[in-house]
């Protein structure tokens, strides 16, 4: 082996120097080359979601129906710790309508619901008009009560009802190094939900509202991704009747819409473009907790945010393990 003058051995001294000369050309270069790495890592988000679950704590019985065996509130949170086992970063979230449809809602006036959604750790819902079934009062006691995850609505005004205070208009959650915008919006409670539940809630427009939200959460929030739970509905005839379909062709920052109200199983998500021509994507789930969305994005520095993979997964007790 050669012996440089230094003592070193000679193959050594020039992989150091090598090494060295690279080490020096990167800090020259800048930052960028060495976080080069970081361009070919994306950062991945999945998101989770439910809507118009309307109190189906248990699989529908076995008694030959269309709907035997799913749902339930078992096999979801299995699914769901699951997938959060599986994936770091997890979002978990409803479009509204938690209330009525089973013997449940109507003997103890969603504690259950609310206490099994707590349980299994949502991060965020939006209103129903069925969550006002029971009085707003009692809504607003259930919500204090038992929950430990916020209800959204940018474009109801609940000041001087039992309701006030008890929602905000969006969230912004951290999730490694993602900031993620959260909001949500729903449909005129006037002729659909009975005045004496809705009381003097003041009602916006939901396009309006959810423009002006997502533009501060893109702004002054600096979020990577904007997403909507909307209890609109997801299309109408009517030309009249706001529906996702119209939200998202008429949104600017938005990115994705998780839909409720109208129980419309997408097998897959529209995708439309909003007022910019950029791609929004809209999800809804049917109902009843049968089906629990997933949808896996992907976040990187050169190609910005995609959605890379959903899945639409049956939720039973045989599913959820």
């Amino acid at each position: 082996m050669l012996i440089s003058k230094t003592g070193l051995p000679m193959l050594n001294r020039k992989k150091f120097i090598r090494q060295a000369a690279l080490a020096a050309g990167a800090l020259v270069a800048g930052p960028s080359v060495l976080q080069a790495s970081g361009y070919f890592s994306p950062l991945k988000l999945t998101i989770l979601h439910t809507n118009d679950t309307h109190s189906r704590l248990e699989p529908f019985p076995m008694d030959g129906g269309r709907n035997q065996g799913l749902g339930g509130i078992a096999g979801r949170a299995e699914l769901i710790s699951r997938i959060r086992r599986e994936e770091e970063q997890v979002l978990l979230l409803d479009a509204g309508d938690i209330f009525q449809g089973t013997p449940y809602f109507n003997l103890y006036k969603g504690e259950p619901e609310i206490k099994a959604m707590a349980a299994m750790n949502y991060d965020a819902c939006t209103i129903g008009n069925h969550d006002f079934d029971a009085g707003m009062e009692n809504l607003a006691t259930q919500l204090t009560r038992h929950a430990n995850f916020p209800m959204l609505v940018a474009n109801y005004d609940f000041t001087g009802t039992p309701m006030e205070n008890k929602t905000q208009p969006y969230k912004v959650f951290k999730k490694g190094k993602l900031k993620i915008g959260v909001f949500g919006v729903s449909i005129e409670g006037r002729g659909l939900i009975p005045d004496s539940l809705f009381g003097a809630t003041k009602y916006s427009d939901p396009v309006q509202k959810a423009n002006e939200t997502a533009a501060v959460l893109k702004r002054n929030e600096g979020c990577d991704m904007i997403i909507c739970l909307s209890h609109l509905g997801n299309q109408y005839k009517e030309s009249n009747k706001v529906s996702d379909e119209v939200l998202a062709k008429e949104s600017e920052n938005i990115d994705l819409v998780i839909g409720g109200h109208t129980h419309t199983f997408l097998d897959n998500p529209i995708v439309y473009k909003n007022k910019k021509g950029d791609d929004i994507i809209v999800n809804q789930v049917g109902f009843a907790g049968i089906i629990l969305g997933r949808l896996d994005f992907e976040f990187s520095k050169f190609s910005g945010k995609k959605l890379a993979k959903n899945h639409n997964i049956s939720v039973s007790q045989k599913t959820g393990g």
